[in-house]
């Protein structure tokens, strides 16, 4: 996507890795082998990140690996095939001793489990992990799959941030686009999240939503203002291949019910400013926190700067020792492969080069608004500056950054289009080939 498109076409917009995922090969699996069975870098900050697939409902702009059809059995059946992961990943010479920097539970929605079944899935996990010195335990949970009970719960169970997937106050929005949940059980959770205290409370929303308006857009930042969360999260909705919004304009030839570009912008920055105004601050082009003395996120900042995330669950990605790797992407496949096989059921994967790294890290610090050029002399002995001094020139003639000495930070405007900048750091033979 360039920085000018307009309307919001089916592709990928938010960038999370690099090289893209469509450059990673099953040929490459003996790389990821060889990086698991190495001695740790016991310097790396070590993440455990856990896939839990389940969904009331598939959104129609959802783009995960997700299943609405499973019963209770099935819940266990994979709870059983995640715990043997576990074990077997708690073996790997790569984890050496080390303790798990930050956890994530994602999804799908996590909190679709049950309180009984994530007791006992946390109860298996411990027999063979311990995150009880983790700085950051993420729960993704989707509001009308919490209970007070369920909330306690992840409270025990060591949660420390709680993500809460709202989207949007508007419930004709919410029906519209998919949603299982309705606006009057965000309310009902919030009361049992407040009194349960985690340390930090993140609510979830979108901009360009399917029949999104600006009245809907004003009143669901005032209602986010009203519950005044620790964080808020705010997306540009997009229109990755595999959504159901994708599929029925690439297959029937219709137009694009997303809203474009430039609004999703401008609700975006209608956001900033309301937020700003009563005290958030900026904390990266999609987040702003209330206290940046007491919100920080471990999972996200460990990661962008290259820390090893041991991924866990169906189609989930990972990180280690310099190698990034897939899990299978089929249930099938998945449970197979762990509960009759006994061996970690890795899919397709991608040693990259030094200079791939360099600009992994580039270009996903980039979207928290500034870059450390100091930081990247002293890590990968290069001045950023000069490396891509076209991308650079292009970027700050088009008005999205600034240079202060070895400080590289982005105007509004260019938080407004953090991912639209990123592939302009890519190496050529990346430039244009499809991300996922």
């Amino acid at each position: 996507m360039t920085i000018e498109t307009i309307k919001t076409e089916v592709g990928s917009y938010f960038i999370s890795n690099y090289p893209p995922f469509s450059q990673w090969t099953t040929a490459a699996l003996p790389e990821v082998e060889a990086a698991l069975h190495s001695p740790p870098q016991t310097a790396t900050p070590l993440g455990l990140y856990l896939h839990i697939p389940f969904c009331r409902k598939r959104c129609k702009f959802c783009y995960f690996r997700v299943y609405t059809d499973k019963n209770a059995h099935d819940v266990e059946y994979y709870v059983s095939a995640l715990s043997k992961e576990i074990e077997l990943v708690s073996q790997l010479p790569v984890m050496g001793g080390r303790p798990f920097r930050f956890v994530y539970f994602g999804g799908g929605t996590p909190s679709f489990l049950s309180a009984k079944q994530l007791t006992s899935l946390v109860d298996r996990l411990r027999k063979h992990v311990n995150w009880s010195h983790a700085e950051e335990v993420t729960f993704e949970c989707e509001p009308g799959t919490l209970s007070e009970p369920k909330v306690h719960t992840l409270k025990e169970l060591g949660v420390t941030r709680l993500s809460l997937g709202v989207e949007n106050f508007s419930d004709a929005v919410l029906e519209e686009n998919g949603r299982a949940h309705l606006s009057a059980e965000v309310y009902k959770a919030w009361s049992w999240i407040q009194a349960a205290q985690f340390a930090n409370v993140n609510i979830d929303l979108i901009s360009g939503m399917v029949g999104e308006s600006w009245d809907n857009w004003r009143d669901c930042i005032k209602k986010t203002i009203e519950l005044s969360p620790d964080s808020v999260t705010i997306y540009q909705m997009e229109l990755p291949f595999n959504t159901v919004y994708s599929k029925d304009i690439l297959g029937n030839q219709i137009e694009t019910p997303v809203a474009d570009w430039p609004t999703k912008r401008a609700w975006l920055n209608y956001a900033y400013d309301e937020l700003q105004a009563v005290g958030y601050h900026i904390s990266s082009a999609y987040t702003l926190v209330k206290d940046p003395q007491k919100v920080n996120f471990s999972y996200r900042d460990n990661l962008w700067k290259g820390s090893d995330l041991l991924a866990t669950g169906v189609a989930s990605f990972g990180h280690v020792a310099g190698v990034h790797y897939q899990n299978k992407t089929e249930w099938g496949d998945y449970t197979k492969t762990l509960l009759e096989d006994n061996k970690l059921p890795l899919f397709r994967a991608l040693r990259p080069t030094k200079h791939q790294l360099l600009i992994r890290e580039l270009i996903l610090l980039l979207k928290k608004g500034y870059l450390d050029v100091n930081y990247f002399r002293n890590k990968y002995g290069v001045d950023v500056l000069e490396e891509f001094r076209d991308a650079w020139q292009q970027h700050v003639a088009e008005g999205m950054l600034t240079f202060d000495n070895d400080r590289v930070t982005l105007t509004r405007d260019g938080l407004l289009h953090a991912d639209a900048l990123l592939p302009a750091f890519f190496e050529s033979q990346h430039q244009g080939v499809r991300y996922t």
